[in-house]
């Protein structure tokens, strides 16, 4: 009953031609507008109601690539959806949504976190950073960068933003890494175009450039 049910939803929003990711957006939208009515005007001023006991802000200000960033998140948003959806910042991936793959992988407090098992209320007062975030304000590549634009060592690259991010944690933690302690230290990211002798090397050539001085 529930398979008829869920492929009669789906050829309905196929024919009116609403793709997943506008479905995905509309939705999150849609909390948006509901949480407005949590704030009323005063003099030109937003000013918060009351909110029920055990109720949790849905405004908050988060911390994202050094900005100060205001966003309307609802209790159970995860990280990721937040990061795409309502910041614009789609270099983070979603790919198995359940912690495995770790395309979705982003520095908070400069550790490597799944995005898409991380509640974004849990990062208020933290320091997110994702792979838009590296570039130096002059327009240097951070090294991870750099050695994966010198190597190429993706193919589809849908797994690089995870695994970069994931990197510039390995350079900043052990640019001494030797190429077994990479594969240890990547080993929460997966590709799908099993690609990781390319990637390895990436990492080894990342901490390299890291040791030599080149920006971190």
């Amino acid at each position: 009953m529930g398979d008829v049910a869920g492929t009669q939803v789906q050829t309905t929003t196929e024919q009116q031609g609403v793709s997943r990711r506008g479905f995905i957006k509309g939705v999150i939208a849609t909390g948006a507008s509901v949480s407005a009515s949590n704030y009323v005007l005063r003099s030109g001023h937003g000013v918060a109601l009351a909110q029920a006991p055990g109720a949790v802000e849905r405004l908050v200000t988060l911390n994202v690539n050094g900005q100060q960033r205001r966003v309307d998140v609802m209790p159970q948003e995860t990280l990721a959806m937040t990061l795409r959806y309502k910041l614009g910042l789609t270099g983070t991936k979603i790919g198995c949504d359940r912690a495995e793959c770790g395309a979705c992988t982003v520095l908070v407090d400069g550790i490597p976190q799944y995005s898409c098992s991380t509640l974004t209320h849990q990062v208020r007062g933290r320091e997110v950073l994702t792979i838009e975030g590296l570039e130096g304000a002059d327009g240097t590549l951070h090294p991870v960068q750099q050695a994966v634009v010198d190597l190429q060592g993706f193919q589809c690259a849908f797994c690089m933003p995870g695994f970069v991010m994931n990197m510039v944690n390995l350079t900043e933690e052990n640019p001494n890494a030797t190429r077994g302690e990479c594969a240890h230290h990547l080993a929460g990211n997966i590709c799908r175009c099993i690609d990781y002798n390319k990637i390895l090397n990436v990492a080894e050539k990342a901490c390299e450039y890291t040791r030599n001085g080149m920006r971190s």
